[in-house]
């Protein structure tokens, strides 16, 4: 019998921005402006990255950011420890919806919109508290749904095309999970697991899907990016130089460009070596397209 060995991309891998950011995170692309949007979570940077010309625009918070999302109306729904701001360039961010204001220790995460424009996101507690964080729906009216409860660390969100399957990362579970989704009413039920990692292989972080259905996974801790089909079957890898590996997502304008971040944790100590690239923006053409980032907002 044959056995399928996993795609190796690697090959078209390349470094799109060599500073070494201290936790690189929620790459989205803004097809508006054709920039990726990432931050770098604990300085509370917003980066726009153009990579055609390679200039970069950065906006400092001063507090601790998840993810920043462009909104419909202009301006980006950032994530906090606090909960959902809104920042418009060269204005002081604003608080719109609290979220768990009574758990200081909690702070939002990673997140996404759906194409109805709702922001999916999550907490986690800074000590790692077992299943004191939650996922949330946060519509475009600003009113929050708590969808799921019990989770240790919220992560990466991600849906199929035709938002029929909800992909989830609660980082420390030991694999990602799959709700059932309906888009009419934004609910999620039916959770179960996808696919498990093992921790010896990488902390499951951020994920997008491709149009062919697949999902990929970027491994903390485990050098590289996963491609699953959607049975769950490991179908496609690229192999990072660095080990703190946190997201990744398409975009450019075909949507063929999967960018990846990194981290270098500089402001925190993990206990394990800084790395030369790390904190890199990279990118990779794995011959697939990807679906687009939706705005948060009506």
């Amino acid at each position: 019998m044959t056995i399928a060995v996993p795609i190796d991309y690697s090959e078209s891998l390349r470094i799109v921005s060599s500073v070494n950011y201290d936790l690189a995170e929620g790459p989205v692309w803004d097809s508006s402006s054709n920039k990726l949007i990432f931050v770098d979570c604990n300085r509370g940077h917003i980066n726009q990255l153009d990579p055609a010309s390679g200039n970069l625009t950065r906006c400092e918070l001063g507090q601790t950011v998840g993810v920043a999302i462009p909104c419909k109306s202009g301006g980006f729904a950032v994530t906090s420890s606090e909960g959902l701001l809104f920042y418009q360039e060269k204005d002081d961010a604003s608080l719109i919806v609290p979220i768990e204001s009574g758990l200081p220790n909690n702070r939002m995460n990673d997140g996404k919109c759906d194409s109805r424009g709702r922001l999916w996101s999550g907490t986690f507690s800074t000590s790692f508290k077992r299943g004191a964080g939650n996922l949330y729906r946060i519509d475009p009216d600003l009113s929050l749904t708590k969808a799921v409860s019990g989770i240790r660390v919220s992560n990466g969100i991600a849906w199929n095309e035709d938002e029929t399957l909800m992909y989830f990362n609660d980082t420390l579970s030991g694999g990602i999970d799959v709700f059932d989704y309906d888009i009419d009413q934004g609910v999620v039920s039916n959770r179960r697991r996808f696919v498990d990692i093992d921790r010896e292989e990488g902390l499951p972080d951020g994920l997008t899907v491709d149009k062919d259905g697949c999902v990929w996974v970027a491994l903390f801790y485990g050098y590289m990016i996963r491609r699953y089909n959607p049975k769950g079957k490991l179908v496609g890898v690229i192999k990072l130089p660095t080990s703190r590996v946190t997201s990744c997502n398409f975009g450019g304008s075909d949507l063929m460009d999967l960018y990846i971040t990194t981290a270098n944790f500089t402001l925190l100590d993990d206990g394990r070596p800084h790395e030369q690239e790390g904190g890199f923006i990279f990118t990779c053409r794995p011959g697939v397209p990807g679906l687009p980032s939706y705005q948060f907002g009506k």
